[in-house]
């Protein structure tokens, strides 16, 4: 079994490994972790703010940076599978978390996506978008959406 691993560094994230290791045995399951850095959605808000660079030659290395973030995400991520048994590898992307999550489970051919839910609800969701709403609409095989347990039962009606 193939599993694509859509990650992040959130709590929502480490859930979905976590569901990994929970849900499946390590025997003939190959995980690929992938996370996005969208740094062309990120950018303007960063040097329109006065936070960020001033100059695109600045912003270079800021990407760099969160180039080499990704990397130690993903890496860090595949090993905690490793380490559980499953076969795992790492894989960074640039552009639209959406799109590029999706061209990779075309190129790929998992069996299942899985990805964290941040749960985002009224106008956070209409402006950030739902990626994993919109992974499980068009995604090629089935999707799996973890959340974590904290989160769900904090918006459960019994938790009222």
């Amino acid at each position: 079994m193939k599993i694509l691993l859509a990650v992040d560094d959130s709590e929502f994230s480490k859930a979905a490994v976590n569901a990994i290791v929970n849900q499946f045995r390590p025997d003939g399951v190959e995980v690929n972790v992938l996370t996005v850095v969208e740094y062309l959605r990120l950018a303007p808000a960063y040097v329109g703010m006065g936070v960020g660079p001033s100059v695109p030659a600045d912003f270079a290395g800021v990407i760099e940076k969160w180039l080499d973030q990704a990397e130690h995400l993903v890496k860090e991520s595949a090993k905690s599978l490793e380490s559980a048994g499953f076969r795992a590898t790492a894989t960074v992307k640039e552009g639209d978390a959406k799109n590029q999550i999706l061209e990779y489970a075309d190129e790929w051919r998992p069996d299942l996506i899985m990805v964290g839910s941040h749960g985002r609800k009224g106008i956070n969701r209409f402006l950030l978008g739902s990626v994993s709403e919109a992974i499980t609409r068009h995604a090629p095989c089935s999707v799996q959406i973890v959340r974590p347990i904290a989160a769900a039962l904090s918006e459960s009606p019994a938790a009222a």
